[in-house]
């Protein structure tokens, strides 16, 4: 495959999409400690680990097959959390990116509800669709993640099934078992409709704000 996975800074006026350096540790460690409470699914750092689970994202980045973002507050300049483009495929054109999944997302409590997941998801869906022109994008979670599934389907993408056994579970007590995920997309057919419902969305957190 010669088409190699690269984000490029995306600016929002809630959020901000940074490519992961090291330099978001010290707000990432902090971020990750606020209350670990809604992360019993999600592969979340503790603050100790943050420059660990940096290097691995940037690794991962390494080969093509990744690209890492932190998620910076604009209110506060501070990074939140991180997300990523992961998983790229190109199927009818070695150097043309036909689909992508948005994954390794997690977000501070203090940032959920705030508009923030639902502009980064705004920036990185419509620079994978108008800029890469991908014919889908996809998510996944944890089938057991009910509030994680409810804010996927927020953001536009439609549930197709479960895959079971389909990758590591990142639940507390379950190092090397696989869990059941639930698979989500938002095709380009599909794509103006949901921006149309993102930007009202952030729209009406930024009359707030």
């Amino acid at each position: 495959m010669s088409f190699i996975l690269r984000g490029p800074v995306l600016e929002g006026e809630l959020v901000r999409l940074e490519p992961l350096e090291h330099r978001h540790a010290a707000d990432l460690a902090v971020a990750a400690e606020e209350d670990r409470g809604t992360y019993a699914f999600t592969w979340v750092p503790r603050a100790d680990e943050v420059d660990a689970y940096i290097d691995a994202q940037l690794a991962r980045a390494a080969t093509g097959r990744l690209a890492p973002y932190a998620q910076i507050r604009v209110a506060t300049g501070r990074a939140v959390g991180a997300t990523s483009y992961w998983e790229p495929r190109c199927w009818l054109s070695e150097d043309r990116l036909d689909a992508v999944e948005v994954g390794f997302t997690w977000l501070a409590p203090s940032a959920q509800g705030t508009g923030v997941n639902a502009e980064a998801k705004l920036l990185l869906f419509r620079h994978a669709f108008e800029e890469w022109g991908v014919s889908r994008v996809d998510l996944k979670t944890d089938a057991r993640n009910l509030r994680s599934r409810a804010a996927i389907e927020s953001v536009g993408a439609r549930f197709e099934g479960i895959l079971r056994n389909w990758s590591r579970s990142w639940a507390p007590g379950e190092d090397g078992h696989l869990r059941d995920s639930a698979i989500f997309s938002l095709t380009s057919e599909e794509w103006p409709e949901a921006r149309a419902g993102l930007e009202r969305r952030v729209a009406g957190y930024l009359s707030v704000a």
